[in-house]
């Protein structure tokens, strides 16, 4: 395999995480009585660029298509993140009525809606039509497509050049990655600024979240890899900021290399020389992650066998992505975990891909209470043990899996 940044041929291996489904291929009841598709979920690290990265057996259309179920605005924490965002950058870079935001992987307008309220004109792209209607529904513009080069050219074409940009959570689900950046060198006004917002691969390395790794994420992103990746398309990364949001993230502000104004904050600069220091351009560094994996998941299944023999019931919390990676790689079924329980109403009476269990609403967990939740989405469990209180009182306990498994 070649790397997709680079072009590098790639042979160093981060995990393999066996097979699966795509995380976010939710099946109705009539598909229970089909096959779904399978691919290989295997990582691999390129020594020239070091870019982390899955191996290609998936397309980006066949994960991310009409009936695409992940919503963002049903975590109140994400959404008040995202807030706090638009607050920010509008004081920062002196946003108002004649500015321009344009959203890349807007989703169902979870963040462009606050722009909206501030009066400052706002553009959101959204390939996936389902969330493009549910932000459509907020009265936000949405162009429905992916992003690049090309639509970058049509949007300029059409006046939407952008005084800011933003992209959260997206940069890791492009295949065409070199692409993808291209085009923010386009979008932008000359001084426009670009934001891009992405879990951090230290902190997936040092926090063992393996569960982070599925098909719609082609890439795990080192501020080291991203810095080579804006700089030959057109980009200066000027500042970065670590957020504790998706299990630990990177703010990355980036301007036009050929017209941008903004100072380089010496936080660029601090950041790579920490991951200089970790190690994360050696091999060694990538070593062992296999083995880490693995005893998640023996400790996991291992907990879910002993509540079966002991007659308890466990439950789940959070149709997410990343407890589908979990369920796949450790072969859970219903006869481990009974259900799972989802805020998302586009989930609810489907099941979770390969595992097949059924996803209702939070309302089960008062009629059927488990003796166990198990939080899938662990970067929101304090979120959720807080929804959840009730339960702890009747005498549900906690759990999650990753990075160690923790009952409480």
């Amino acid at each position: 395999m070649k790397c997709r940044h680079c072009r590098s041929e790639i042979k160093l291996p981060l995990v393999d995480l066996g097979s699966a489904p795509p995380s976010n291929a939710y099946l109705a009841e009539q598909d229970l009585h089909a096959p779904e598709r399978w691919f290989p979920l295997r990582v691999l690290v390129c020594e020239r660029c070091w870019l982390v990265q899955t191996e290609d057996f998936a397309k980006a259309d066949e994960l991310f298509d009409a009936d695409y179920a992940y919503f963002s605005s049903f975590s109140s924490s994400w959404l008040a993140h995202c807030e706090r965002y638009v607050a920010d950058m509008s004081e920062r870079f002196g946003l108002r009525a004649k500015s321009h935001v344009v959203e890349i992987a807007a989703n169902d307008g979870y963040l462009l809606k606050y722009f909206m309220s501030r009066g400052i004109p706002c553009t959101g792209v959204e390939p996936t039509a389902s969330t493009a209607a549910a932000a459509r529904g907020k009265g936000i513009e949405i162009i429905e497509g992916f992003f690049g080069l090309d639509m970058a050219g049509e949007l300029v074409s059409q006046g939407k050049h952008a005084d800011l940009t933003v992209a959260n959570n997206v940069l890791a689900h492009v295949p065409d990655i070199n692409d993808f950046v291209a085009g923010f060198a386009v979008l932008l006004k000359p001084q426009g600024v670009a934001t891009f917002e992405f879990p951090h691969l230290l902190r997936l390395m040092v926090e063992n979240q393996f569960d982070t790794i599925y098909h719609e994420h082609f890439s795990y992103l080192s501020l080291t890899a991203v810095k080579n990746i804006f700089a030959e398309n057109g980009l200066t990364i000027f500042d970065v900021q670590e957020l504790s949001t998706h299990g630990g993230s990177l703010r990355v502000f980036a301007q036009r290399t050929d017209a941008g104004t903004q100072s380089v904050s010496d936080r660029v600069g601090t950041l790579l020389e920490r991951e200089d220091a970790l190690g994360m351009r050696t091999t060694a560094y990538y070593a062992g992650f296999q083995a880490r994996a693995e005893k998640v998941k023996d400790d996991f299944v291992s907990f879910l066998i002993e509540a079966k023999r002991a007659g308890k019931k466990v439950a789940a919390y959070g149709a997410a992505a990343k407890g589908n990676t979990l369920m796949n790689f450790a072969g859970i079924r219903p006869d481990l975990i009974s259900f799972v329980v989802d805020k998302n109403p586009a989930k609810q009476g489907k099941f979770m891909p390969g595992s097949r269990i059924p996803i209702l609403a939070p309302t089960a967990l008062e009629s059927d209470r488990p003796d166990y939740l198990v939080i899938l989405p662990w970067n929101i469990a304090a979120e959720v043990r807080e929804q959840n209180y009730r339960l702890i009182d009747l005498g549900t306990k906690f759990v999650t899996a990753v990075p160690g498994l923790e009952i409480a």
